[in-house]
């Protein structure tokens, strides 16, 4: 009998539990429910209960700042929730997991700056989505990706910035089968008041470049060059104090430039290689011993002397020239001191030989061998007078005076490039302003004007389609500048960290394009240029 009582008193227990579990849930603080209808107004947080048959719900006026991930896994008979003239600014990632059945999402006339990349995570059957009327300058990359039920999404009503970070969204327009209202850009400028449905991704200029620092040489050097012969492409440093060139090569199992030859000296302020029929001349010019041409014996695979330059000609070397007229080989040699005079070889078939002598007694810092008008003209730099221009005379097989560049007195150097076949130059000053010039049939005249402190190289770099000068400085950081085509004018693009430079040159090996900087106090830099794509 007392067995039985036990018994029967613990199943009416269990009874009791079950109607309790099973009782609806009530609706929550703050929320007014109906049938299948919850509206939600000023409550703090997200409520976790709500009766069984809720399809729909509502937020008004709601004091949380954020939809937190997982807010709505308690309620997944949704088909429709709406929040509006709330007052939370962020949707965090998963805000929506666990509602398979939601098809109706509006978010409008909130406070929302920021959504989460997953904020949409999870729901596949939504129809409509609305984000109107939000503080929304742009939208994560792929939001709306697994969302492939959509036929409808609402963004008016925001300040959508067009640039790169919403490129996606115009390619998405393109192809997805859901419908948008008209939307504007309010930005940038070059986008500023245009329909976003009428732009098209080629309308963005995404790519952007970038040198990044790859490798450090341990050594000083005061000139660079890159050069190919044999197939195979080099690099050659001078270095001052160890008096050497110093050839590199590019090691492609360990992806780096490695060692490959050197060629002993004394002071040594150039090395230029220069390939004639398959064979690699050096030219080295030292500031001390003399100036000498060595030639790559192939069979000892090593440099021999071939020649010396004439001292008396040559007596302080500051630049070298190669260049070809008329398939006829030269280079020219700029000579600083006050006794020299800068001289223009000629290789003939034996060796090289003293073809011209330019002018004496100027202390010429630079030459530079470039075309105007399809003809053969040298610039020199001299630390005594305007840069001088020199025209080849065909019919003489001599450099004859032309003009000099008014109004430009202390210029240290002279490099050219070409924009869409029009010439420039960039003049490099120490102190002051360096230049960049362009010629305009008859004369250079003044395209732009940069300030140099400690400036003893302003040099043009072309790698593909992009155009720079870049800016070395003794005293501060050394400023990268890209052309920039709309204004025809160069713009600040990246700033490198350098000791003294001296001399920049690029090379290309397996696809890839390095920037060669040599540092006179310095270790040399070795830096890669890379393509961004600001778009992913």
């Amino acid at each position: 009998h007392g067995n039985l009582s036990f018994y029967l008193f613990s199943r009416l227990r269990a009874l009791r539990r079950q109607l309790i579990c099973k009782r609806p849930a009530r609706c929550p603080s703050g929320c007014t429910c109906t049938k299948d209808n919850a509206l939600c107004e000023n409550v703090r947080s997200v409520p976790h209960t709500f009766p069984s048959d809720v399809v729909s719900l509502s937020f008004v006026k709601s004091g949380f700042n954020e939809i937190v991930g997982g807010s709505f896994v308690h309620t997944p008979a949704l088909q429709l929730l709406l929040f509006t003239a709330n007052s939370f600014d962020l949707i965090d990632e998963d805000a929506f997991l666990g509602l398979p059945h939601l098809e109706y999402l509006f978010i409008e006339n909130n406070k929302i700056a920021s959504i989460s990349p997953y904020a949409f995570r999870g729901l596949k059957g939504l129809i409509h989505l609305s984000l109107a009327y939000n503080n929304l300058e742009t939208l994560p990359k792929d939001v709306f990706k697994g969302m492939e039920a959509l036929t409808k999404v609402d963004l008016r009503g925001n300040n959508l910035i067009c640039d790169c970070k919403l490129k996606w969204l115009v390619e998405w327009m393109h192809h997805t089968n859901a419908t948008l209202d008209q939307i504007f850009c309010s930005g940038p400028p070059a986008h500023q008041g245009k329909k976003v449905n009428d732009l098209l991704p080629q309308s963005f200029d995404c790519i952007i470049a970038e040198f990044a620092s790859y490798q450090s040489l341990k050594f000083e050097s005061i000139s660079v060059g890159a050069f190919t012969f044999g197939e195979d492409q080099y690099v050659v440093f001078a270095q001052p104090f160890a008096g050497t060139c110093s050839f590199l090569e590019w090691d492609h199992v360990e992806m780096t430039f490695r060692t490959y030859d050197t060629i002993e000296g004394t002071s040594t302020v150039v090395c230029k290689p220069m390939v004639i029929d398959n064979h690699l001349f050096v030219i080295v010019a030292q500031l001390f011993g003399g100036s000498h041409i060595y030639k790559r014996d192939t069979s000892a695979n090593k440099f021999i002397k071939i020649q010396d330059i004439d001292i008396l000609k040559i007596r302080k070397p500051n630049d070298i020239e190669t260049f070809m007229i008329d398939g006829e080989s030269f280079f020219v040699i700029a000579d600083s001191s006050k006794a020299g005079s800068t001289t223009v070889y000629k290789w003939n078939g034996n060796g090289f030989y003293s073809h011209q002598s330019l002018h004496p007694w100027f202390r010429d810092t630079d030459v530079e061998y470039l075309e105007i008008s399809g003809k053969p003209h040298l610039i020199l730099s001299s630390s005594s007078q305007r840069p001088v221009v020199y025209q080849w005379n065909r019919g003489h097989k001599l450099f004859e005076r032309r003009t000099d560049i008014p109004e430009m007195e202390d210029v240290f150097s002279v490099k050219h490039f070409r924009v869409k076949g029009e010439l420039f130059i960039c003049l490099t000053r120490f102190i002051g302003d360096s230049k960049v010039m362009r010629w305009d049939g008859a004369m250079f005249k003044e395209v732009q004007t940069f300030p140099s402190r400690g400036s003893m190289v302003f040099q043009p770099v072309s790698i593909g389609n992009w155009q720079y000068a870049i800016l070395g400085s003794d005293y501060s950081l050394t400023q990268v500048y890209q052309w920039d085509t709309e204004r025809g004018q160069f713009v600040p693009s990246q700033e490198l960290n350098i000791q003294a430079p001296r001399a920049f040159s690029f090379v290309s090996i397996d696809d890839r394009v390095f920037l060669l900087a040599s540092s006179f106090k310095g270790k040399t830099q070795i830096y890669e240029h890379l393509m961004i794509d600001l778009s992913t």
